[in-house]
């Protein structure tokens, strides 16, 4: 009989840990909790280390950086990690921890509810039997576990603020699936490490997430660069419209003539952004703004911190943002 898998259990509070409270839910370890961990222990060997008991609304980078190196430094001897996490950033810390731990050489999971485990209809129990099972899967990652399906940290979007199915896979196909056959893989998705697992925490938070407006004051970049941010994403329209007329362009390139890291997304979830295709986009290439592809928001945000955080030059950032590191970016739309 194969020896149970051993799984190591980070929480950091959220939704799943929460009770009520006198102002509402809040985050704490409790008897639900373990209830649920003493029912996986069928299945699994489990040790459980508390990091933090936190809303996740109330995780900032400094918390992202704690909880790599827990499980940098405390996967030894593990098959796995599981993280549980608040939903509502989830999806950030996913994609920070992607980029902070390459080469990480086993799976870990990220997972919440959108309801407590104190409550009756909780989907809790189920989102945590999926991630433990990614996590006894042996294929090495960071992943996100929510409803049944399993996708990769970097591309985990939160698209329901309060169905089940609160999290997609944007612009990528899901990991893994549970159904009637157990959980599924596709190893057309799956990361395969290319060296031994590293430990790169170092992040700068000086990054200014925009949402382009029509109308918007371009005085706002020089605003941004005096207060200090050394990254913008910006969010524009479509394959990555920017107003051009009415000065809409000179903001863009003070900033970027500064040494700041300008990245363009697209507003839209789903697809890619083309500065290629549009002349108001062969504009800002000129400028030397770097393509955010069809990255997610969070995952430009994230590395981008990471990659100031590391030190490199905006030369630098610009072609690492032409490769994807752990899957951030579909293999068609790299240089």
């Amino acid at each position: 009989m194969n020896p149970k898998k051993r799984i190591l259990l980070l929480t950091t509070g959220g939704t799943i840990a929460s009770l009520a409270g006198s102002d509402g839910l809040e985050p704490h370890r409790s008897d639900v909790m373990e209830r649920e961990l003493n029912q996986l222990r069928t299945y699994y060997e489990i040790s459980v280390r508390d990091v933090m008991c936190l809303d996740s609304s109330n995780i900032r980078p400094s918390e992202w950086q704690l909880i790599a190196r827990h499980i940098y430094e405390d996967r030894v001897g593990f098959d796995g990690v599981v993280v549980s996490h608040g939903t509502d950033t989830m999806a950030y810390t996913a994609s920070a921890v992607s980029f902070m731990l390459p080469d990480i050489d086993l799976p870990v999971v990220f997972t919440g509810s959108q309801l407590p485990l104190a409550d009756m209809l909780s989907d809790g129990p189920d989102n945590l039997r999926a991630a433990f099972s990614m996590a006894a899967s042996g294929r090495p990652g960071v992943f996100l576990a929510f409803d049944r399906k399993v996708m990769l940290g970097c591309r985990a979007v939160k698209v329901r603020a309060s169905g089940f199915s609160a999290f997609e896979s944007v612009n990528a196909r899901y990991a893994g699936r549970v159904s009637n056959l157990g959980l599924v893989l596709d190893e057309s998705v799956l990361p395969h490490p290319s060296g031994p697992p590293r430990f790169c925490p170092a992040l700068n938070e000086n990054v200014f997430l925009l949402k382009l407006t029509p109308g918007l004051n371009p005085a706002i970049f020089g605003t941004l660069a005096a207060m200090g941010y050394r990254g913008i994403v910006i969010e524009a329209f479509g394959l990555g419209g920017v107003n051009v007329l009415h000065q809409g362009l000179e903001g863009i390139r003070t900033a970027v003539h500064s040494g700041i890291s300008v990245v363009v997304t697209t507003q839209c979830l789903y697809d890619s952004s083309d500065l290629g295709v549009y002349q108001v986009g062969k504009k800002l290439l000129e400028l030397g703004v770097i393509q955010g592809r069809d990255m997610t928001t969070e995952a430009a945000i994230t590395k981008l911190m990471w990659a100031l955080g590391q030190g490199f030059s905006p030369e630098e950032i610009h072609a690492l943002f032409a490769r994807s590191l752990a899957g951030e970016i579909t293999e068609a739309n790299q240089e």
